[in-house]
């Protein structure tokens, strides 16, 4: 029987039973992605900066940390639980670098002027002073948001104390959040000089390593 050529048959590989995928198509590659999980976080912190704890949706993590939705649903349950967590992660960087901008204070000098800072701080600051007005708002109506702001303010009197004492660091403290809200909420920013004189005001000596 005479053999009859399909076109263009000729010229494709012998079959072997197995469909071989086409360029673009097969089972999608996973991505080892270790840092996902913090990457996500970092996005709710973002989204919460932008659109506050009220406006916090999985979708809008996702697309602010580039995962597929599935991602964020994976690693936190609920939208309590990833609003919570981005919250704790905050803390957790905040008093690590809180601490550090104290390493150099020698002098009571040092100190005023690293308070200073602490308020008058460029946009970075501002970032982190509305992450942390949105954590105290969120904390009013839930109780582990509670104990971790108030855990958040033990470690940060610890490290006023070191130079002022305790009884002045809680005092310090509360004064600094005072101008801190002030800073985030006023249509001109304050005078350094006029931030200084307040702290100074509310500063004793000295009482940590350098004098």
């Amino acid at each position: 029987m005479e053999r009859i050529e399909v076109p263009g048959r000729a010229a494709r590989e012998p079959q072997t039973g197995v469909d071989r995928p086409r360029a673009g198509e097969g089972r999608r590659v996973r991505r080892h992605d270790p840092e996902r999980r913090t990457r996500i976080l970092d996005a709710a912190l973002d989204v919460l900066v932008t659109d506050g704890a009220g406006g916090i949706t999985h979708r809008k993590v996702a697309a602010r940390a580039d995962v597929p939705l599935g991602s964020v649903t994976y690693h936190f349950s609920s939208l309590a639980e990833l609003q919570a967590q981005a919250f704790a992660w905050y803390v957790e960087q905040r008093t690590a670098q809180f601490a550090d901008l104290f390493t150099q204070v020698a002098t009571r000098e040092d100190l005023i002027e690293v308070l200073v800072d602490l308020v008058q701080g460029g946009p970075s600051r501002r970032r982190s002073a509305v992450l942390g007005f949105e954590l105290h708002l969120a904390a009013v109506r839930n109780p582990a948001l509670r104990a971790l702001t108030q855990q958040w303010t033990t470690d940060s009197r610890a490290v006023l104390a070191r130079f002022t004492g305790p009884q002045t660091a809680a005092h310090l403290d509360a004064l600094l959040e005072g101008l801190i809200m002030h800073a985030l909420l006023a249509t001109e920013p304050e005078p350094r000089q006029k931030t200084r004189a307040t702290i100074v005001q509310a500063l004793p000596p000295v009482t940590g390593p350098g004098e």
